[in-house]
């Protein structure tokens, strides 16, 4: 199955910049990847955190590897997290 990532990045409530790509299948509406987002800010403790256009952008598209095709089967999307997200 056919990725697409988003490279996005967010300030945290405290300044911290939260770094984390949004990788969910590809022809998904950005509408709809910008709402996993904010599912996964929320989670974090950061909901109302700004998410546009802005700080997600669209990167490339890959093959899915299995624990994102798995994610995508249970929540829609897959969150590959890289700096400033724990």
């Amino acid at each position: 199955m056919s990725a697409a990532v988003f490279d996005t990045y967010v300030t945290r409530k405290d300044g911290i910049l939260m770094h984390f790509d949004i990788i969910v299948p590809e022809n998904t509406p950005f509408e709809q990847v910008v709402g996993f987002g904010k599912i996964y800010l929320a989670e974090k403790g950061q909901a109302g955190q700004p998410l546009t256009a802005s700080e997600c952008r669209f990167c490339h598209i890959e093959q899915a590897s299995e624990p994102v095709s798995a994610a995508f089967a249970e929540r829609g999307y897959y969150i590959f997290e890289m700096q400033g997200c724990n």
